[in-house]
């Protein structure tokens, strides 16, 4: 028996597989549809802005730049723009990261991790680290030049520089060069091989003609932490660019119903008449002022009525209406209303950890981004010029650094405090006894090192037992009957 296959033509509907008939093979057609493919009179409109576009070319120069240039704006003016960025990079970053070495070398991971946290303070690393989150929900993209600083007061004289979104731009690219894009040249495979970094910002007036003028920098020096939403993706957008257009028509509505209730205070009442025009009213008149004086008696022409202005503003959906553009604005950073509004007013102990449970997640994704982008590359670098550092780094540690590799660790992040701290003691005492979690885990939630922590209460229960103190070991707290727990409380 044989079988035939058919090849389709160049641009032409899929061939369907052939299906046995009676009177030999036919074509079996099949046609389906997607009513969201369908263009009409209504939808046309809405959908004019979809486009093909890669991912670079609609991320282009000039996109990008009136996106951070808008989103800088509300963020300087907007105070729930404001909040709304600061709380982001302060729940992210916190107090700071903390590193935690896993060699089998216990004191000489604690001698690291005392020499690298001294150094991490001495740059203001912490504080950088925020700035870096809060520039890549306001600009899309932030750049960290490794540099050395002389002047500080630790061995290794390791600093990092942050540079905005503007200044890494090739300004002289031509011819276009395939393997670049905007500022960073690319190698065959993929990989940022070095940064164009203009040598003074663009928008700063003291440049003079240093905007054209820019450092090759090898992209070994270069940290670039963004975000891809697309494959292939080079450049980042402002996290919060869906939420621009929102951010104006709150701040419209807001200044709309401010000066409805203004126009409405400048009156105080107005004079009317139900008599008809050169009725037996007396003749006033029109638009005449008349001046109230304090707690006085008026009389009012004859025929002529006084009315007081009704004070309309704010409209009963005020505050709905900044709640639902609240929330919309929120959810495009997975951050719960009650963070953006900073009110947790309408909120129980139920919805209230229903909601912060997809922020949290949200959190720990970008903390161990943050990690993987920019903390694993400042130790890789901190630790190739602690090894010209006579005895700070012990052998085994040398020994990695030598090879091209790193050690082992984690990073440890300040932990999220609970809404009811009775509640989450009794679950990990249930825990902890069930043998379901480890104090490292129960520990690693509060952002602490498990080893440290019990080498201080050791410590303490020694010194307590030296001083003649009482150790007492508080009790698990028994859990609540069913039935009896309040979820509603406020």
């Amino acid at each position: 028996m044989m079988f035939g296959f058919f090849r389709s033509k160049p641009n032409s509907p899929p061939v369907q597989p052939l299906a046995r008939a009676k009177g030999g093979f036919f074509r079996r057609l099949l046609r389906a549809g997607f009513d969201s493919a369908v263009t009409t009179d209504h939808n046309r409109k809405h959908w004019a802005g979809a486009d093909g576009l890669s991912a670079d070319a609609a991320a282009s120069p000039e996109v990008r730049r009136t996106l951070r240039n808008r989103a800088r704006y509300e963020a300087a003016n907007n105070s729930y723009a404001r909040g709304i960025v600061l709380t982001l990079a302060n729940d992210v970053v916190g107090t700071g990261p903390r590193l935690q070495l896993l060699t089998e070398d216990d004191g000489g991971n604690e001698r690291i991790e005392q020499a690298f946290m001294a150094w991490a303070k001495a740059i203001g690393l912490p504080e950088k680290l925020r700035t870096m989150r809060a520039s890549r929900a306001t600009d899309g993209e932030v750049f960290g030049v490794l540099v050395n600083n002389p002047r500080l007061p630790t061995p290794v004289k390791l600093d990092i520089r942050l540079v905005e979104a503007d200044q890494v731009t090739t300004p002289d690219l031509w011819p276009v060069d395939e393997n670049a894009v905007d500022g960073i040249v690319f190698d065959v495979a993929g990989n940022p091989s070095e940064y164009h970094i203009l040598k003074a910002h663009p928008g700063d007036t003291r440049s003079g003609y240093l905007g054209v003028e820019y450092d090759r920098v090898p992209a070994e020096s270069v940290i670039h932490y963004f975000r891809s939403d697309r494959p292939g993706q080079s450049r980042g957008v402002p996290d919060i660019t869906p939420a621009l257009p929102l951010f104006a028509q709150l701040r419209r509505f807001t200044l709309a119903v401010l000066g409805a209730a203004e126009t409405a205070a400048d009156f105080a009442g107005i004079l009317y008449t139900d008599a008809p025009a050169n009725g037996e009213a007396e003749s006033v008149e029109p638009m005449d002022a008349i001046e109230l004086e304090a707690r006085s008696l008026l009389t009012m022409p004859g025929g002529w009525k006084m009315a007081q202005v009704q004070a309309e503003q704010p409209a009963t959906t005020y505050a709905e209406f900044k709640r639902e553009i609240l929330n919309e604005i929120a959810r495009c950073l997975n951050m719960p209303f009650n963070v953006a509004a900073c009110n947790s007013s309408g909120y129980n102990y139920a919805s209230g950890r229903l909601d912060h449970q997809t922020y949290f997640k949200s959190i720990r994704v970008e903390q161990e981004h943050l990690a993987c982008v920019v903390l694993d590359r400042l130790l890789h670098a901190w630790l190739r010029e602690a090894v010209l550092v006579t005895d700070l780094l012990p052998l085994r540690v040398r020994t990695l650094i030598a090879t091209g590799q790193s050690p082992p660790r984690q990073w440890f992040w300040d932990g999220n405090e609970h809404v009811d701290p009775a509640k989450e003691a009794t679950a990990q005492a249930t825990r902890l006894s069930s043998n379901t979690t480890t104090l490292a885990a129960e520990f690693a939630k509060q952002g602490r090192d498990w080893e440290s922590e019990l080498r201080q209460r050791a410590k303490e229960v020694a010194l307590m037992k030296e001083l003649g103190l009482g150790v007492e070991q508080a009790k698990p707290l028994q859990p609540t009957p069913a039935g009896e727990e309040t979820d509603d409380a406020e």
